[in-house]
């Protein structure tokens, strides 16, 4: 076997940087694949880059908005919005008065809003990590059943060491290998591994820490198919110290150092796992 990595932009449509940093991205050759946000603002704008460039991007199921953000629910269920009728910007409020019935009919409509765009979504993922239970209640097995209903492949990684950074604690790990197992009986494409950066820029320190982090973590990913997703924005559009590390991302990524890296590993570039 041999290592490939599908090197992601996640939030594609977000606000006009972000989605201005991914077409660039795109144009530059300097990312495999991107995820879009089907409830943004600009996400029209997205959907309409990406089709000029033959591109499709993922779903990027969204649960949850930014704090902020004025994201309804396509699909208008009222057990996902807060009182002013918008998807809820706390995980936890989200797990409390969601149902499932009504999640999973607004995964639906995402998933009807690209395809009715002229877009066809190989795989999907959870913004803000709701569908995989970080902030508590899992949707785990249901998700897993959505996509093979929908033949969509699924962002949860085979071997979880890369994204955490050690072994899983143990009854993490006895569900991880779980959702595994489930996700292989209904046929639904994992990732080998994934990476990403944790770190907002004041706990990163500078560029450089970044950078070489993830140059040195390219030497843990395992034979197969990984991902790195990244969040790479423009200067400002995304306020505080998370928004400096999206402008460090987007800078990572045409990085001589970064690419020299990735030939030096022998990891081939691709674009679904």
């Amino acid at each position: 076997m041999t290592r490939t990595l599908v090197i992601t932009a996640d939030d594609f449509g977000r606000d006009p940087g972000t989605t201005d940093t991914i077409l660039a991205l795109l144009d530059d050759g300097a990312i495999t694949a991107t995820t879009l946000i089907a409830v943004a603002d600009n996400a029209e704008r997205a959907a309409e880059g990406a089709i000029a460039r033959g591109t499709s991007p993922h779903l990027h199921g969204t649960l949850t908005r930014d704090r902020g953000a004025v994201w309804h629910p396509l699909s208008g269920r009222s057990s996902l919005m807060d009182a002013d009728g918008l998807l809820f910007d706390d995980p936890a409020a989200f797990d409390a008065t969601a149902t499932t019935d009504d999640a999973f009919a607004e995964l639906d409509a995402q998933l009807a809003w690209m395809r009715a765009r002229g877009l066809d979504p190989a795989a999907v993922d959870s913004h803000a990590g709701t569908l995989y239970g970080l902030n508590g209640r899992s949707w785990l097995a249901d998700a897993l059943r959505w996509c093979a209903a929908n033949e969509l492949a699924f962002r949860l990684p085979r071997d979880a060491r890369a994204y955490f950074g050690d072994a899983l604690p143990a009854p993490l790990a006895h569900a991880h290998a779980r959702a595994v197992a489930y996700a292989d009986r209904l046929g639904v494409s994992l990732p080998h591994a994934i990476l990403t950066n944790h770190a907002d820029a004041d706990e990163l320190g500078d560029y450089e820490a970044l950078r070489d982090s993830l140059i040195e973590r390219l030497a843990e990913l395992p034979e197969g198919a990984s991902e790195l997703f990244l969040h790479p924005s423009a200067p400002g559009a995304v306020p505080g110290p998370a928004g400096v590390a999206r402008e460090w991302e987007a800078r990572l990524l045409r990085d001589d150092r970064w690419h020299a890296a990735i030939e030096r590993e022998g990891i081939h570039l691709v674009a679904a796992w």
